[in-house]
């Protein structure tokens, strides 16, 4: 098949080649499916190893490579069955080891040209689908995370087609929230640029990737092995101002995504003189707005509880004249004089993190 797979640039043999790279593949099908007419007769070749044969001449004749390095040249059927044989290979284990792992770890060129999959409107699905099976195991997830192109999705969720941002956003979120101790040492490594990439994900004008990406922050700050990514994240008054504007979003799902963030800010109980300041320039205005906020969640019992703890917290801020609207960018009166104290509240860390008060660890 290696052979075809070379021609497929060339335009005179190229609809052969094609056809010939698509009939390997189907026998491929066949063998992993346990339906290969041509080998169903073979004395001693049980399944397993034909499966072990067909693995073993993809290790040694750089096949896998061959195929993705080609996926944008072959049939749309045949593209299907490169998934799955990619995805059978991922699955095999020789006692506790996983020969296909050892194997694109060797080789990322592979995990490379997957994850460049979005820059081919042509393959994006095919390439998503098989970059998040493979980031199932965390070997591949560190290595992914590590490596600099990761980065290129933030701006493929932002700048591709509906289709690309949405495989993109889905790739993102398995790579931060599948392996939580892989992806919080990521945290810990590139919390300023992480924070960086994710707030411009939330102000995007596009609905669907703001929705998804405040979604997915108000997920990653509540993961306990997430904590110091919690604690800078809510320590920002310029973060604060970007989910207040949130809560004004006109979309109600916006708001109610953008709330589980802003609860997180309301809980901590070492809040900087900075968001104090922000938190009671607009005191009057907040009140007004979470005392209607979401009625229409009136059935939603854990909402209720964490909505009247916020609207507690921010009555026991001092009531100031009220200058300016809640999402005004104006900063000015983030350095006035403070008099009064928040309400006390338990400290948030490491060790009670999990079961602070205004804190739901429900996926909602």
């Amino acid at each position: 098949m290696n052979e075809q797979l070379s021609k497929l640039e060339l335009t005179n043999d190229r609809k052969k080649a094609q056809d010939e790279v698509s009939r390997y593949l189907i026998t491929i099908k066949g063998i992993i499916t346990g339906r290969s007419e041509e080998l169903a007769g073979v004395a001693g070749d049980s399944q397993p190893d034909q499966i072990a044969q067909l693995a073993h001449e993809v290790y040694n004749t750089d096949c896998l490579l061959l195929l993705i390095q080609n996926l944008a040249q072959i049939e749309f059927d045949a593209r299907k069955i490169v998934g799955l044989l990619f995805s059978s290979l991922l699955k095999r284990k020789i006692v506790n080891r996983s020969p296909t792992i050892d194997y694109l770890l060797q080789k990322p060129q592979i995990l490379i040209l997957l994850m460049h999959g979005p820059e081919n409107p042509e393959i994006s699905i095919n390439t998503g689908s098989m970059l998040r099976e493979a980031v199932r195991y965390e070997q591949i997830a560190k290595y992914i995370l590590a490596d600099s192109s990761f980065w290129k999705y933030f701006d493929y969720c932002e700048y591709g087609s509906f289709e690309i941002s949405t495989e993109a956003f889905l790739t993102l979120s398995d790579l931060l929230t599948t392996h939580k101790l892989v992806a919080s040492d990521f945290f810990n490594r590139n919390l300023e640029k992480f924070i960086e990439r994710i707030n411009k994900l939330i102000m995007s004008p596009n609905y669907v990737t703001k929705r998804q990406s405040v979604k997915l922050l108000s997920q990653l700050i509540l993961d306990k092995p997430n904590y110091n990514l919690m604690t800078t994240y809510v320590n920002s008054a310029h973060n604060l101002k970007l989910i207040m504007i949130l809560l004004g979003d006109k979309s109600k799902n916006i708001q109610y995504e953008s709330f589980n963030v802003f609860k997180i800010f309301i809980a901590n109980p070492r809040k900087s003189k900075s968001i104090v300041d922000i938190l009671t320039k607009n005191r009057d205005r907040l009140l007004s707005f979470l005392r209607e906020f979401t009625n229409d969640r009136k059935d939603d019992d854990l909402f209720l509880v964490e909505r009247n703890f916020v609207i507690e917290q921010i009555e026991s801020l001092p009531k100031l004249v009220q200058l300016q609207g809640f999402h005004e960018k104006d900063s000015s009166a983030e350095h006035q004089s403070m008099s009064g104290e928040t309400k006390a509240t338990a400290p948030i860390t490491k060790s009670n993190y999990n079961s602070s008060k205004i804190l739901s660890y429900s996926q909602q």
